[in-house]
């Protein structure tokens, strides 16, 4: 793979580096002939997002005919290279991505003002393949704004904020900072805004409902859509089901899909509407709280030092996080694609202990 990136664009990129390392600790790459994608997940597998570029988006973009190769390495050593946007903006005129297979090394050239030149040597390892299972066209609330709209109602509540609950009807949307249950409302800060439906651009509710999803990666989202100027759109269904959030441009589209809480009758009501085949044999993944989670996924990965299956959490989650997941082995035109796989799907169970 051999791309250039120049001028704004370099801080688009830069920006969605720094979105998709809210969600987890490795970056996943991935050139296809329909682009370049970048992904992510959280070590809980609540929360995948990823960034599909086109190749109209680099001024110079090749890839081999028929390269079916993918790589992880450690996000923090991405966001290195891409340190400081403010510098970044003023004095990087373009940046020359070079991915060699042989020295399993993925090199980051910026050229700067001057004549100044910056080389970043990155190794990585041979990945799986990612893909979330979920079809925006089949929601039953869509909703669609500026970004500057939720800038704005988010700033409201704490960082140390972990969790929202957004609540539609059908000319209004709610969003307030979820409470536990056991929790004593009385000494608790309970905290609410109100945003009519003529504040967005889109809306349309068919269900009305609640569903509660963390924010940190709603926030790392909005970072990325404020500093591109691009619409955010929401997609949700029922509790338990995952929260879509989309920002989509003519050479570029970041899909991030949030797991969402779930009490035990949307929980069974999404395991028989889900599921699609009988699931397989149990096996050691299996073991925890069945109950808790339903997540779709497939675990076929390229052979590897890395291609191992990650180890299962260390106990049951004390929340019921349910999402839509992983599917793989996939054609390699149809890796961002928002159609449910059918057949795919597997029963597992995890624990949703990312946010910090």
């Amino acid at each position: 793979m051999d791309c250039v990136v120049t001028g704004g664009n370099v801080k688009v990129l830069a920006k969605a580096i720094h979105s998709l390392s809210r969600i987890g600790d490795e970056l996943y790459v991935e050139p296809q002939e329909d682009g370049l994608a970048l992904r992510s997940v959280n070590s809980s597998r609540s929360a995948y997002a990823c960034f599909l570029f086109a190749p109209l988006f680099f001024s110079r973009y090749t890839i081999p005919i028929g390269l079916a190769f993918r790589c992880k390495m450690a996000i923090k050593s991405v966001q290195a290279v891409f340190r400081s946007i403010a510098t970044l903006e003023k004095t990087v005129e373009k940046c020359h991505i070079e991915l060699d297979e042989q020295k399993n090394l993925l090199t980051f050239t910026l050229h700067c003002k001057h004549g100044l030149v910056k080389t970043h040597n990155l190794s990585f390892q041979d990945s799986e393949i990612l893909q979330a299972v979920f079809d925006k066209d089949s929601y039953s609330n869509v909703f669609r704004s500026h970004p500057r709209l939720l800038v704005d109602t988010v700033v409201h509540f704490p960082p140390s904020l972990e969790e929202v609950t957004v609540s539609v009807s059908d000319d209004r949307m709610w969003v307030k900072n979820h409470v536990e249950d056991e929790t004593d409302r009385s000494k608790a800060m309970l905290t609410e805004l109100c945003l009519a439906s003529d504040e967005f651009d889109h809306f349309s509710v068919q269900v009305q409902n609640s569903v509660t999803f963390c924010l940190k990666e709603l926030r790392g989202l909005l970072v990325f859509a404020e500093s591109t100027g691009l619409p955010i759109s929401m997609y949700f269904d029922e509790p338990g089901s995952p929260v879509v959030l989309s920002v989509t441009d003519s050479v570029l589209e970041g899909n991030f899909v949030l797991a969402t809480l779930s009490d035990d009758s949307n929980l069974r009501k999404n395991n028989t509407k889900r599921a699609c085949t009988p699931p397989p044999p149990p096996d050691d993944f299996m073991n925890d709280d069945m109950d808790s989670y339903l997540i779709a996924m497939d675990t076929s990965v390229m052979p590897g030092p890395s291609a191992s299956r990650p180890p299962s959490p260390p106990g049951p989650p004390n929340k019921k996080f349910c999402s839509l997941f992983f599917g793989s082995v996939l054609p390699p035109s149809s890796q961002m694609t928002t159609q449910p796989l059918t057949g795919q799907e597997v029963l597992a169970s995890d624990s949703e202990d990312d946010v910090q």
